[in-house]
């Protein structure tokens, strides 16, 4: 049992890691825009090396590290977005999958998670993102026969969360930077039909 748990840890591991290098194709006019947009640098000195690579570039973290080690420890809380401070996951919904990753049966009821179509790496998946700030989390797949109201495994990368235990104050949410702040406000102008002075 522990070989073949370790071989599709493996596998598993494989699999992630080669579909972290292409970014996953979207149609960019149905998908919601995020409220939280920053240049590269600005988001490089916000996060660590590893987050960067992870929720920016869509990356993926080795499978059974650190990040998932301390993941198995923790108990009662609520997962929120690395990047921005959005409320992604609470402890109702983990489980163990022995993926050798975070895994949620669904997301919380802030319905911070969106979902996205990945066809990258010639495969169709869907790609997880944080709703608000537009952070790489993870894929979700379905029917793989685990024992949880959903059928579904969000395999999460530990670095994009930010955990905080039952009681716990939640992290401040990012505020949305001036020139966010001032597109939103052109967008919401430009809908109710006022011209937008550049």
């Amino acid at each position: 049992m522990k070989l073949r748990l370790a071989l599709l840890s493996a596998l598993a591991a494989a699999f992630c890691i080669a579909q972290a290098e292409d970014k996953p194709k979207t149609d960019s006019k149905t998908m919601p825009k995020p409220e939280i947009v920053k240049s590269e640098d600005e988001w490089k000195k916000l996060l660590t090396p590893e987050q960067y690579q992870v929720t920016r570039m869509r990356g993926t973290e080795r499978a059974n590290g650190a990040a998932y080690a301390e993941f198995e420890k923790q108990g009662e809380g609520t997962y929120y977005c690395v990047c921005c401070g959005a409320e992604l996951f609470t402890s109702n919904e983990k489980f163990h999958s022995g993926c050798g990753w975070p895994s949620f049966y669904d997301s919380s009821k802030a319905k911070g998670v969106l979902e996205k179509v990945d066809d990258s790496h010639g495969m169709h998946r869907i790609e997880t993102v944080c709703k608000r700030c537009d952070a790489h989390l993870g894929h979700v797949f379905e029917g793989e026969g685990f024992k949880t109201p959903t059928d579904r495994r969000f395999c999460i990368n530990g670095v994009a969360l930010n955990f905080v235990p039952k009681g716990g104050e939640a992290p401040k949410l990012l505020e949305l930077g001036s020139a966010a702040v001032q597109q939103k406000k052109d967008e919401v102008a430009k809908e109710g039909g006022v011209e937008v002075k550049k």
